[in-house]
C-alpha cells in the first residue's frame, strides 16, 4: 500500500532534513568568528563579493543563512545594499555545493575500491561512527563541534537512502512516473511544485537533494528537471525575504528583495535560454534523458554560475528597482538608531556577529556614560543649566540601550554552546550593569549640583580643590577602563584595582576633611551633605570601572572567572607584588596632590 511507502519517506525526509541542519548549524557554529572577519573585510569590489558569497554559502551548506545575516550587517552599517549584491550572487552559487556532495548516490557496485568508500551506504555509517567518538570519547576544542558536522553528514545520507528505498513503492504503482510525465508535459505545474516544496522546506539544497534522491527510484527527464529547478529558485529566495524583512529596516528588506529579483531572472533567463537552444533542436538527445543525481547537480551548477556571470556586471540595476518598490522615507533618526538596528536576531544563529553589535552598542553606551561623568563634574566648578540637560537627555538614551542590549542577549543566549562565546556573554551581561550604573551615577552628581544652583548653595574652594584630585584620579581609572573594554587590554585591567584602592583612601581622607570643616563652621550642612554625595557617587563610578576590570579579566582567564570576588581579596592581602607597587606609586602622587590643596587651604 502506498501509505507505508509515504510514511517511510516522510520519515528518510525528517531525517535528511534534520541531517542537513545540523551538520549546517555546527559548520556555522565553527566558523562565525571567521564568518565575521571574511564580511566585514569586503569592498565594493563586485568580484570578490561573490567569491566571498560562494565561499560562506559553500562552507555553511545554506544561501539562506549567508543572505540572512548579510542583511543583518546591512541593517548595521557593516555593508552597504551595494556590496551585499555579490555576496547575494555567490551566495546562490555556493548552495549548490550540497548537490555536488549528494551525487554521491552515483556510485554504482561496480566501482573501484576506493570510490565503494564513498557510497552512502558505507559513508554514512563511518561518518556517523565518526561523530560520536569525537562527541562521546575526545574532549580537545571543538571536538563536539566537529562530532555534530560528521553526524550530520551521516544522518543526511541515511535519511537519502531511506527515501530512494521508499520512493521504489510508488515507483512500482507508477505514481511518481505519472506525476513526473506530468510536470515535463506542463512546465506551469512543475515551476510551482518546485517553488512550493522549497517555500515550505525554506532551502532550495534540501529540495534539490529530495529530487536527486526520486532520480535514483524512477526516471526523471531533462525536461522536467529544469523546470523545476527554476521554481526552486523562486520558492527559496521568497523565504529568504520574509526571514530578512521581520523587523528590519528598508536598506536590509532591500537585500531580500534583490534576492528575489536576481532570481527571478534567473529563472526567466534560464527558460527563456533552454526553450531557444532546444527550439533550435540543439537539446534533442537530452531534452528525454533521464536525470541521475550527478547530472542534476551539474545542472544545477551550470545554470547558477552561468547566471551568475551574466548578471554580475549589471547588479546596479537590482538596487535601483529595489529602491524603487521599498522606497525611502523621510523619518526622524534618532542619535542610536544605527546601533540599536544592528541588534537585530538575524545574527542569532552566528553568534560572533551577535556579540560584535552589543559590542558596538556597550562601547557606545561606555562613551555616553563617560561623557556624562565628565560633563557632571564639570559644572561642579561652572553651572550651565544646558548641559544637565544634555545629561538628562543622553541618560535616556543609556537607559534605552541597555534594556535593547539587555533584551537582545536573553534572546541571544539559547543560541551560545562555545566556551567562548559563553565568556563572551557573561562579560557583557555584567558590563550592561555597570555601564548603566556609571550613566546613574553621573545623573546623580548633576542633580545633586543642580540642587545646589536652585538654593544658591557653594562648595568651598577647598572642597572644590580637593574634588579636582579625585577627579584627576578618576580621569585616569576611566582612561584604563576605557582601554580595558574596547581593546581588552589586561594590562590596562590589572591597573585599575590599585588605582580603585587608592580612590577608597582619597574618599576616606576627604570624608574627614569634611568633618573638620563642619566643626571649624568652614562649611555648612547643607553644602556639606552635597559634597558627601559627590563623594559616594565617584566612589561608586570607581567601583564599576573595577567591576569591569575584573569582568574583562575573566573572559581573557577563564580560570578567574568564577572566582571574582577571591580574585579581589587577593591582591588586597598584599602579597601581589605588582599591585603594592602600583598602589604606592598612586597612593603617593596623589596625596602628594592632596597635601598641596591642604596646605593651601591653611594659608
Amino acid at each position: 500500500m502506498y501509505i507505508f511507502n509515504i510514511i517511510s519517506l516522510l520519515g528518510g525526509l525528517s531525517m535528511f532534513l534534520y541531517g542537513m541542519r545540523l551538520m549546517s548549524g555546527s559548520l556555522k557554529e565553527g566558523s562565525s568568528g571567521r564568518l565575521k572577519i571574511w564580511m566585514e573585510r569586503i569592498t565594493n569590489n563586485p568580484l570578490k563579493a561573490f567569491i566571498l558569497g560562494l565561499a560562506i554559502a559553500a562552507v555553511i551548506q545554506s544561501s539562506t543563512a549567508t543572505i540572512v545575516i548579510t542583511s543583518g550587517l546591512v541593517a548595521a552599517g557593516i555593508l552597504s545594499l551595494r556590496q551585499s549584491l555579490g555576496i547575494i550572487i555567490g551566495a546562490n552559487v555556493g548552495t549548490t555545493v550540497t548537490g555536488q556532495i549528494i551525487r554521491l548516490l552515483d556510485i554504482g557496485e561496480d566501482a573501484s575500491p576506493i570510490l565503494k568508500l564513498f557510497q552512502p551506504s558505507t559513508l554514512a555509517p563511518v561518518a556517523l561512527i565518526i561523530g560520536i567518538i569525537l562527541i562521546m570519547f575526545c574532549h580537545f576544542k571543538r571536538s563536539d563541534n566537529l562530532g555534530s558536522i560528521a553526524m550530520g553528514f551521516g544522518i543526511l545520507f541515511v535519511g537519502l537512502m531511506n527515501m530512494t528505498a521508499s520512493v521504489s513503492g510508488l515507483v512500482e504503482g507508477g505514481l511518481l512516473g505519472s506525476l513526473f510525465e506530468h510536470m515535463g508535459d506542463n512546465p506551469v505545474l512543475g515551476y510551482i511544485i518546485g517553488a512550493g516544496v522549497a517555500f515550505v522546506l525554506q532551502s532550495s539544497s534540501a529540495t534539490i537533494g529530495i529530487l536527486q534522491a526520486f532520480s535514483m527510484a524512477d526516471s526523471i527527464p531533462f525536461k522536467t528537471i529544469y523546470i523545476v529547478l527554476v521554481g526552486i529558485y523562486l520558492g527559496d529566495c521568497v523565504t529568504t525575504a520574509i526571514v530578512c524583512s521581520i523587523g528590519a529596516k528598508k536598506e536590509a528588506k532591500r537585500v531580500g528583495l534583490v534576492n528575489i529579483l536576481y532570481n527571478l531572472s534567473k529563472s526567466i533567463l534560464v527558460i527563456l535560454t533552454v526553450t531557444i537552444i532546444h527550439s533550435l533542436g540543439m537539446l534533442d538527445n537530452l531534452w528525454n534523458m533521464n536525470m541521475t543525481p550527478g547530472t542534476i547537480a551539474n545542472a544545477n551548477t551550470i545554470f547558477n554560475l552561468s547566471c551568475a556571470i551574466v548578471l554580475l556586471p549589471v547588479v546596479g540595476i537590482f538596487v535601483k528597482l529595489s529602491e524603487r518598490i521599498l522606497p525611502d522615507e523621510e523619518e526622524p533618526k534618532s542619535k542610536y538608531a544605527d546601533i540599536v538596528s544592528a541588534l537585530n536576531p538575524v545574527f542569532f544563529s552566528t553568534p560572533a556577529l551577535a556579540f560584535r553589535s552589543c559590542y558596538n552598542a556597550l562601547n557606545a553606551m561606555l562613551d555616553a556614560a563617560v561623557g556624562n561623568v565628565n560633563k557632571a563634574l564639570d559644572i561642579i566648578d561652572k553651572y550651565d543649566e544646558a548641559i544637565v540637560n544634555e545629561i538628562i537627555a543622553e541618560e535616556k538614551n543609556i537607559d534605552m540601550l541597555t534594556d535593547r542590549v539587555d533584551n537582545y542577549l536573553v534572546q541571544l543566549s539559547p543560541h551560545i554552546r562555545e566556551d567562548l562565546h559563553i565568556r563572551i556573554f557573561e562579560q557583557y551581561h555584567k558590563l550592561v550593569t555597570e555601564f548603566e550604573h556609571l550613566g546613574d551615577y553621573a545623573d546623580n552628581v548633576a542633580i545633586t549640583v543642580k540642587e545646589m544652583h536652585d538654593e544658591g548653595v557653594e562648595f568651598s574652594q577647598t572642597a572644590i580643590n580637593e574634588l579636582k584630585v579625585i577627579r584627576d584620579l578618576l580621569d585616569t581609572i576611566l582612561d584604563y577602563t576605557k582601554l580595558t573594554f574596547i581593546r581588552r587590554n589586561i594590562d590596562a585591567a590589572y591597573h585599575i584595582e590599585p588605582l580603585e584602592e587608592v580612590m577608597d583612601d582619597l574618599i576616606n581622607t576627604l570624608h574627614d576633611n569634611h568633618l573638620g570643616r563642619l566643626r571649624d563652621g568652614k562649611c555648612t550642612i547643607r553644602a556639606g551633605i552635597s559634597f558627601l554625595n559627590v563623594l559616594t557617587n565617584i566612589e561608586q563610578m570607581s567601583d564599576s570601572c573595577s567591576h569591569v576590570g575584573v569582568a574583562v579579566i575573566a573572559r581573557i582567564k577563564p580560570e578567574k572567572a568564577n572566582l571574582p570576588h577571591a580574585y579581589i581579596k587577593d591582591l588586597h592581602k598584599g602579597e601581589n607584588t605588582k599591585f603594592n607597587e602600583a598602589y604606592e606609586r598612586a597612593y603617593k602622587n596623589y596625596y602628594g596632590m592632596l597635601d598641596i590643596v591642604e596646605s593651601k587651604a591653611t594659608d
